[in-house]
């Protein structure tokens, strides 16, 4: 059945920044930008520095002092929030709508007028030292890096979002200087946004804050080559801990890929965020081998992966991995039932439809998917892709992505 959905509306401005907007009912509103630049954009003597870029866009405007930066949106209640990926980097505030001006302004001076100054570089050199310290505390999190950097060796996808300490020990305020003129320019550049404000009087701001911008033009690709995977591979990292902690993966399909929906219905069954998912029910309602076992999948512009995580008894890790193998050889060899398909389908778009009713994280989608396909996707669009897969469907991918022998994996013991 169709859904009651609010399209959104999407154009470019003269100055060549992509806009996409949806209106909406309430009385909160999100907005921000995303660009492509992330860690893979980095230059070798650059790990860590589209991250550490992100946090100086907080830290002074040619406009405004860092303190200035905090209190903007906090006086008024609003949320500023920005996060970096191996190919993005977001910067967005959720608020009330009649402060959409007040945001509109703010994240303008940030994202375009940003100074990075010297003694505000020092200070946030230490927290970002102290946040790699922090993570070097958390295996379950830290593994996930370090199997990325094995399964995409010696390519900048692989690279830590955090960077390394002695790349950050040597970043100066040209480094940013150069990196944003690099990457921060009109074509890599997208504004999202959902707000109950009228549109003429929404438009009219986003000209006056947007339009009026001269961001910079490319002059570098925007992706370093298509990364070639190690599979097959297979090793331990001896670390501290009282759990075994492992990462069990593959390559994945990338963001244009026509099976790409079809492995996260496979995901979703296997490992995803559903407490009824195989894994689940298996490693820990029927065993109780672990407390959290997961599977998830990730998609880049050119490339992804498929890990399934787990937490367990040094002792157990063997029976943990023989009941992981158990499901994936079930999803290789046993074709699902149209009951089974059907119901993995409405599970998976529930999620979907709930995750996109969430304002922020709707925005989000939008404005990421403007920014990699120039388009977003109908929720009567999503759904007939979730449909349209048929039980053999999913197995031939269960097969070529799932496959055992170029199956990878880390364990920290």
């Amino acid at each position: 059945m169709p859904f009651d959905e609010i399209a959104p509306i999407t154009f470019t401005l003269p100055n060549g920044i992509r806009v996409i907007h949806r209106s909406c009912h309430g009385s909160v509103s999100c907005c921000g930008f995303v660009v492509n630049a992330g860690t893979r954009h980095e230059l070798l003597h650059e790990a860590g520095i589209a991250h550490f870029t992100e946090h100086l866009l907080f830290k002074g405007t040619e406009n405004r002092k860092a303190h200035h930066i905090l209190n903007r949106m906090e006086t008024v209640g609003g949320e500023l929030n920005a996060y970096t990926t191996k190919e993005e980097t977001f910067i967005y505030s959720v608020f009330l709508e009649n402060d959409y001006e007040r945001a509109l302004e703010l994240l303008t001076d940030l994202f375009f007028h940003s100074t990075f100054p010297s003694e505000e570089i020092e200070k946030e050199r230490d927290v970002i030292l102290d946040e790699i310290n922090s993570y070097e505390d958390s295996p379950s999190e830290l593994i996930f890096d370090d199997y990325e950097d094995l399964l995409f060796a010696h390519h900048p996808i692989g690279r830590k979002i955090l960077g390394t300490p002695e790349c950050l020990k040597t970043f100066g305020h040209d480094s940013f200087v150069d990196f944003f003129n690099r990457n921060y320019t009109a074509e890599r550049i997208v504004f999202f946004s959902q707000s109950p404000t009228p549109m003429k009087k929404w438009r009219k701001l986003v000209e006056k804050h947007i339009g009026q911008l001269v961001p910079g033009v490319g002059s570098s690709p925007m992706l370093s080559e298509k990364p070639q995977p190690l599979t097959g591979f297979r090793e331990t990292i001896g670390k501290e801990t009282h759990q075994s902690h492992v990462v069990y993966g593959n390559r994945n399909f990338e963001f244009s890929h026509p099976n790409r929906i079809g492995m996260y219905l496979l995901n979703n069954l296997l490992g995803g965020p559903g407490m009824n998912s195989r894994l689940n029910v298996s490693l820990r309602e029927r065993s109780g081998l672990v407390y959290s076992v997961e599977s998830s999948v990730t998609s880049y512009t050119d490339s992804g992966l498929f890990t399934i995580y787990f937490g367990t008894d040094p002792e157990q890790t063997d029976r943990c991995l023989s009941l992981v193998e158990k499901e994936l050889k079930k999803l290789r060899e046993q074709t699902l039932t149209t009951l089974q398909l059907h119901a993995a389908q409405k599970q998976l778009f529930g999620q979907m439809m709930i995750s996109s009713e969430q304002k922020e994280n709707g925005t989000l989608t939008m404005g990421k998917s403007m920014l990699h396909f120039n388009r977003f996707d109908s929720m009567d669009e999503v759904a007939a892709k979730v449909m349209r897969y048929t039980p053999e469907m999913l197995r031939e991918i269960a097969n070529e992505i799932i496959d055992p022998a170029s199956m990878s994996m880390l364990i920290y013991k």
